[in-house]
């Protein structure tokens, strides 16, 4: 089922957040008849509809679809916060109704060269940056996805001239069906969202559909060290490209002491210097490397490639510097919505530190995380529903300076108190916002916001 296909058929799209938003949009251009689902009976109809251009003409549907609507469907488009699993979704495949996600409709909608990247950590800023190179050098370029704008909202606007770049998470990744980008990267495969896809296997199977329509004239960047991400390289359908931040690799990109390097055909090149870069932390380096090798396979000259790196400022929520207040370094990590991306937080700290920890629960464990604190945490301060299990975790490792907060603010009041000159204070929660806030966004936000009101001396 194509773009054509679609006119003039009945599709129901599920969820009303942006994802939603943008598929109903889309599908209204083409000449289909959209129906915008949402279980939550409580929502405005009205104040979904003002997220709609005015001549959008979408049917909004709450609390309850009728059998009436369902037996004129010809497809059902899910948003990714919608499980894939239940009963829901299950009746509708039953029915034989094709079941795709967002991701999957601008895919079919769009035109010209696709870029997909995915991985537990990383994706925000390897997208941001890989956006960044395209865009200097083929100038018609669209950073979509996960990244925060719809795919669907720029596909009809495409042209073969276009390229467009997708983060993808593996909510989205499950309901891909066709969906073949030019070049993938699966950055890592760490434990996340278990509470979602239940197993490891079930994650890292859905981290890996981002290849399997791929060919071997198709590209896709891989990680050497990462377990999940090596193993799939032996059956990888695309051709593998290696990056690696730990040993030399014959072919591929890989870290040298501080040198990026690439290898090829028996020979190896430094292509920078780590420090001429303006991201911090080994995570960053793996990043920039997998963007390397990403627009190279693109046919992006390695010059302009570089130069873009060497500008390439940090994503906002991602080891982010904020300030510098009565000699303490603050940085903003709120993005660090799991262990293992938390982790690479600390890492990139080089002094002593008092962290912000806890959210949401979705299940993972902390044992790794707090492992890699290394001596370099003085002072941890919990918050939210994982504060007491992470407290428990810290004291089984010997952590004894965890100081549990009612709230956000006064979490931060204490590490302001508990911080001294020459010191960092770093937000990376290793969990999720949900319950204190909408999303990591806002709780980074609010993080700078009380930084920026702190006087610089006493």
């Amino acid at each position: 089922m194509e773009r054509e296909d679609l006119q003039g058929k009945k599709v129901l799209v599920v969820g009303s957040g942006i994802s939603g938003v943008g598929a109903a949009s889309a599908l209204c251009r083409i000449g289909a008849y959209p129906v915008l689902f949402d279980s939550n009976a409580e929502l405005d109809k009205n104040e979904i509809r003002k997220k709609f251009a005015e001549d959008t003409e979408a049917e909004i549907v709450l609390g309850e679809l009728q059998e009436e609507t369902i037996r004129q469907l010809s497809l059902v488009v899910l948003s990714p916060g919608v499980p894939t699993d239940t009963e829901f979704v299950e009746m509708f495949r039953r029915r034989g109704l094709p079941v795709w996600g967002e991701i999957e409709l601008g895919y079919r909608l769009g035109r010209g060269r696709v870029i997909g990247i995915t991985g537990t950590n990383g994706k925000t800023t390897t997208t941001s940056l890989t956006g960044e190179i395209m865009a200097a050098c083929c100038g018609d370029v669209d950073v979509v996805g996960n990244i925060g704008n719809p795919y669907t909202l720029t596909a009809l606007d495409a042209t073969e001239e276009t390229v467009t770049v997708a983060e993808i998470s593996s909510f989205q990744l499950e309901t891909i069906e066709k969906f073949a980008p030019q070049v993938s990267a699966i950055l890592n495969i760490t434990p996340d969202h278990l509470n979602r896809h239940h197993t490891m296997e079930n994650y890292a199977a859905a981290k890996e559909a981002i290849a399997k329509n791929q060919t071997k004239e198709q590209v896709c960047v891989l990680n050497y060290e990462n377990e999940y991400t090596r193993d799939f390289g032996k059956r990888c359908p695309a051709r593998v490209v290696w990056f690696s931040s730990a040993r030399k690799l014959e072919d591929g990109f890989y870290l040298d002491g501080e040198e990026i390097r690439q290898a090829s055909g028996g020979e190896s090149v430094s292509l920078m210097n780590i420090h001429e870069m303006n991201l911090v932390g080994l995570c960053n380096v793996e990043n920039v490397m997998a963007a390397i090798a990403v627009t190279q396979a693109m046919g992006v000259p390695m010059e302009t490639i570089l130069s873009v790196v060497r500008q390439f400022k940090a994503v906002e929520h991602r080891i982010e510097f904020v300030a510098t207040k009565r000699g303490v370094d603050y940085y903003n990590d709120s993005k660090g919505t799991n262990p293992d991306a938390a982790i690479q937080g600390i890492r990139a700290m080089d002094r002593p530190t008092v962290l912000i920890g806890g959210g949401y629960d979705k299940q993972s464990e902390y044992d790794e995380w707090i492992e890699a604190f290394g001596g370099k945490v003085k002072c941890l301060v919990l918050i939210g529903q994982t504060r007491e299990k992470i407290a428990a975790c810290a004291e089984r490792h010997g952590v004894r300076n965890v100081i549990l907060a009612d709230s956000f603010e006064e979490a931060f009041d204490i590490c302001v108190r508990e911080a001294v000159s020459g010191d960092a204070v770093l937000l990376s929660p290793a969990c999720a916002s949900w319950g204190m806030f909408p999303n990591y966004e806002a709780r980074g936000k609010l993080f700078k916001e009380l930084v920026n009101r702190l006087e610089d001396t006493e």
